[in-house]
């Protein structure tokens, strides 16, 4: 029996908008094509083929139903996929199908699960249109950017930038606000409509803030951006950050920044990461701005030591880590799809451990740095361990686990064997530890909570000290303990008080 052939899909550009732009091997399909299927009749050559009598549907309406663009785009192409599954079809799409058209890339990617065979026939894009009517050259330095989805990219002031698909004010508005972020608001943009479509062709310059005024951007709209090295002016002020560790690791710098080292600063990493989660528990946004701050400063101060050994510098290090997000998020800029956060964190997970595996001396354990506090180590180790499925099916398991630990401490302390009981000691906080996490609390911040919990009753025996006039260590323990109970009882009162009030927020209203 021969084999049934593979329903096919010819995907063919119709270039920028002049008839007389496309390609023969285009014109050709569409007069042989059956079923023609065009992305949308909002394009200058659509008129010009119906004039031709080329009959062809559109996605219009889709347009005018959906809620964004991306959703618009998916369905789309799962349209021309099922339409493609009844036999052979023609998808036409404005400019070049390779330049700024998702749907391509969905139905592409799609395809071949499908057992269907894609023929792309390109065409003119419109960028080569904007660049001629612009005049420019593209090898000195061009960022292309597509208007309605930025996907993590972001616009770079020293070279000329076009963005596509400025659809309408509205989106001209929206990329209004994120590119002044990186110029000043009177940055003199270009606006090119229609490029190289006879009488349909407009360029104008505006200033950045005035884009999304103008009353005549359509779908066939882009933006021009200038280089301007020395004009536009970042809203991140890094550069000067970069200067200033530059200048004090200088000659004529400060002395004791130029005899500092990776390692000479590894404990101010240290100390300015606790110093925001200080921040962070008291709930002070201004001194969690002012501790991120110290900590940036110490991520500068490590990217110039990189720099002057030849290493890496800052720019490195900002690329390193955008590419990282972008890949460990593939759900959002890739066509992933993931259920809820929990199949997010198995994605994140998978990724790392291919990209750990690269080394043949990799253990999944190697990720949780040693330089971590005893508790949090343990957390994550138990945590990176489970994932494998090395766990207690549940709590009482690891419970059984603590009641053992305990019973091998009493037994070393009995014993008198210093080494022994410092051994069953440590196996007794991992298993707390352990246990914490299987009734998700973090050990972490439970001995933190207990930490704190006790400073705040020893003040209030302190307190209670300075009240009778002695030292503390003029009274007996008995009497300690009763104010230890006090405390207590005063901080539940505290407890309670608060939450009638409506919660720890009002502290600073109700004291």
């Amino acid at each position: 029996m021969p084999q049934k052939q593979k329903a096919r899909i010819t995907i063919v550009g119709l270039g920028p908008g002049n008839p007389g732009q496309i390609p023969l091997i285009v014109w050709e399909a569409l007069k042989q094509g059956e079923r023609i299927l065009l992305r949308t009749g909002e394009h200058p050559v659509a008129p010009w083929l119906k004039k031709q009598g080329i009959k062809f549907a559109t996605f219009d309406n889709l347009y005018e139903a959906g809620n964004n663009f991306q959703d618009v785009y998916k369905q789309i192409a799962s349209c021309v996929l099922e339409q493609a599954g009844r036999g052979p079809v023609i998808y036409a799409v404005p400019g070049n199908p390779f330049v700024a058209e998702e749907t391509v890339e969905l139905i592409i990617h799609e395809a071949a699960s499908l057992n269907l065979d894609v023929n792309v026939l390109p065409a003119m894009s419109f960028l080569d249109a904007i660049i001629t009517a612009l005049g420019i050259d593209p090898s000195k330095g061009l960022l292309i950017l597509d208007g309605s989805s930025f996907k993590g990219k972001l616009p770079q002031p020293n070279v000329g930038n076009i963005i596509l698909q400025v659809y309408n004010r509205l989106v001209a508005s929206d990329i209004k606000l994120l590119l002044m972020e990186s110029y000043p608001p009177d940055y003199k943009v270009i606006i090119v409509r229609a490029a190289g479509v006879p009488d349909f062709q407009r360029i104008e310059e505006h200033p950045l803030y005035g884009i999304d005024r103008l009353d005549w951007i359509d779908h066939l709209t882009s933006i021009y951006l200038p280089p301007g090295s020395e004009t536009a002016k970042a809203r991140y002020p890094m550069d000067q950050l970069v200067e200033i560790m530059e200048i004090l690791r200088s000659g004529n710098g400060c002395p004791w920044d130029r005899e500092q080292t990776h390692k000479t600063l590894r404990k101010y990493v240290l100390e300015e990461s606790y110093e925001v989660v200080d921040a962070i528990e008291q709930e002070d946004v201004y001194k969690i701005c002012e501790e991120l701050g110290d900590l940036l400063l110490q991520i500068v101060f490590h990217s110039q030591l990189g720099r002057e050994e030849g290493a890496f510098d800052l720019n490195d290090v900002i690329a390193g880590i955008i590419k990282k997000m972008i890949e460990r998020h593939p759900h959002v800029f890739g066509n992933v799809l993931v259920a809820d956060s929990a199949e997010v964190e198995l994605n994140w997970e998978r990724i790392k451990n291919r990209e750990k595996k690269t080394s043949p001396q990799y253990s999944i354990l190697d990720d949780v740095p040693k330089y971590l506090p005893a508790v949090l180590r343990a957390g994550g180790v138990q945590a990176k361990a489970s994932k494998v499925g090395f766990d207690w099916t549940d709590y009482r398991g690891a419970m059984k686990k603590v009641e053992e630990e305990l019973k091998e401490l009493t037994l070393a302390i009995a014993e008198n064997v210093p080494e022994e009981v410092e051994a069953e000691i440590g196996d007794l906080f991992f298993a707390l530890t352990n246990l914490s996490r299987l009734l998700g609390v973090d050990a972490e911040v439970a001995l933190s909570g207990t930490v704190n919990r006790f400073i705040s009753r020893f003040h209030y025996i302190e307190e209670k000290a300075r009240i009778n006039n002695k030292e503390i260590t003029e009274f007996s323990l008995d009497q300690l303990d009763v104010w230890w109970e006090e405390a207590k009882i005063v901080e539940k009162n505290k407890k309670s008080r608060n939450y009638f009030l409506g919660g720890r927020n009002c502290n600073k209203y109700s004291e």
